[in-house]
């Protein structure tokens, strides 16, 4: 019995993209070992990572689909489902819960649920204790913060007074 063709994944990397990512493997003894640098190209290029996203990974590096989901789900940092142009985490862990994290996620939460632009996470810890309680958005540090100085802030990568270093959500 021949064992199944394996099938070819949809595909998600751009052309050029896909040439980065092969640039990527080739730096690596073990193409395994690219699994997190190509997560991050998926991500740059499509603001998440889908299940296709995954399986071509899997495919450019000889892995399973499962491999690459194991990786990808263990990392907060990458997203899998859609998020808005904007991702607000907040860190609620030791410093900051003592310092208000909580109350700046619940504001955040509250006034931007509804909104298709901004997308509000709590997260574990951002490693920025002396800033406490610190957000990123789009993961650009800011701390410490009250959660009216948050929203302002917000607002401003909102209205484009303020610009992002990265990319999220939609490329459109």
């Amino acid at each position: 019995m021949t064992p199944p063709e394996r099938v070819q994944p949809p595909r998600v990397l751009t052309d050029d993209n896909l040439a980065k990512a092969r640039e990527i493997i080739a730096l690596y003894p073990h193409s395994k070992s690219a699994v997190l640098p190509l997560l991050h190209l998926v991500q740059d290029q499509e603001g998440w990572i889908s299940d296709d996203a995954m399986r071509e990974v899997a495919a450019l590096l000889g892995l399973q689909p499962a491999q690459v989901l194991g990786t990808c789900s263990f990392y907060t940092m990458f997203k899998r489902d859609p998020v808005g142009r904007l991702v607000v985490s907040v860190c609620t862990n030791v410093s900051c819960y003592v310092n208000g994290g909580p109350e700046l996620y619940d504001a955040l939460q509250q006034r931007y649920s509804e909104d298709a632009d901004v997308t509000v996470e709590e997260v574990e810890c951002l490693a920025a204790c002396d800033q406490a309680p610190v957000l990123q958005v789009n993961y650009e540090y800011h701390g410490p913060l009250t959660p009216e100085v948050a929203e302002d802030l917000v607002e401003d990568y909102k209205s484009g007074r303020l610009t992002p270093r990265t990319v999220s959500g939609s490329q459109g």
